[in-house]
């Protein structure tokens, strides 16, 4: 094809030594003087890292094609040309950085919430601790938990993510889903003690040590201990 035939060309024959400057940056390449400008900008390729494709050159003030010979457009020994970054190309990098910029801001903005969901699901387990014990937590406790976790849901939401950190947000929703439906789970078997056998047991064991007489059904009300939970909320306001 014509390119292993522009390949030879560009290594036999007279060379000639060309000065191309690329904005503040300046190549001296040599090259044969029966190259074509698309063989220029091959050389230029290890040079300045740009592609041929994203190469714009100039000679005397015009652009010129890939296919034209150097010596037919009057380019000798020491001859100046401009290199330039094809407009499409510059812009198309930018977006690229733009987006990887904006993957690593996403990442970086669910990896916040992250932990904050973090120290919810601790007081969820703490919660859930509470409630095997047979404490009896306030409703308003899993109201206001139930909110904190809405509002990181929300959060969530909020970060445009693509990439990587998409696949990370949406795994920090579903947690918090799950931890919502925990919370949900927990607050029934809070305000019901007697849905579950095992809770069943454990409260009547506890009330064979009070002295309430034979045949009462009036079991003592345990003591709150929801203020434990709720005394470092404040971090999350």
């Amino acid at each position: 094809g014509v390119r292993s035939g522009s390949a030879a060309a560009a290594t036999s024959g007279p060379m000639i030594k060309i000065k191309v400057s690329h904005g503040s940056y300046h190549h001296d390449v040599t090259v044969s003087a029966q190259s074509t400008f698309g063989d220029l900008k091959r050389v230029l390729d290890n040079e300045t890292g740009l592609e041929p494709k994203e190469q714009r050159l100039l000679f005397r003030g015009k652009e010129k094609d890939d296919d034209e010979c150097l010596h037919m457009a009057g380019v000798k020994d020491m001859s100046k040309v401009i290199l330039l970054e094809d407009p499409a190309s510059k812009e198309r990098k930018l977006e690229e950085m733009k987006t990887d910029q904006g993957i690593l801001k996403a990442y970086e903005a669910v990896a916040k919430v992250r932990t904050e969901i973090d120290k919810l699901s601790d007081k969820v387990v703490a919660m859930e601790t509470a409630v095997r014990n047979g404490t009896k937590v306030a409703d308003k406790e899993f109201i206001i938990l139930t909110e904190l976790l809405m509002v990181r849901l929300l959060k969530l939401d909020a970060i445009e993510a693509d990439g990587e950190a998409k696949v990370q947000r949406r795994i920090e929703v579903r947690r918090v889903q799950s931890l919502v439906d925990a919370l949900d789970n927990l607050k029934a078997r809070n305000s019901n003690p007697f849905t579950r056998s095992s809770n069943a047991v454990s409260a009547t064991t506890k009330w064979e040590t009070f002295d309430l007489g034979v045949g009462s059904l009036n079991a003592p009300n345990p003591v709150q201990s929801s203020t434990k939970i709720t005394q470092d909320w404040e971090l999350f306001d």
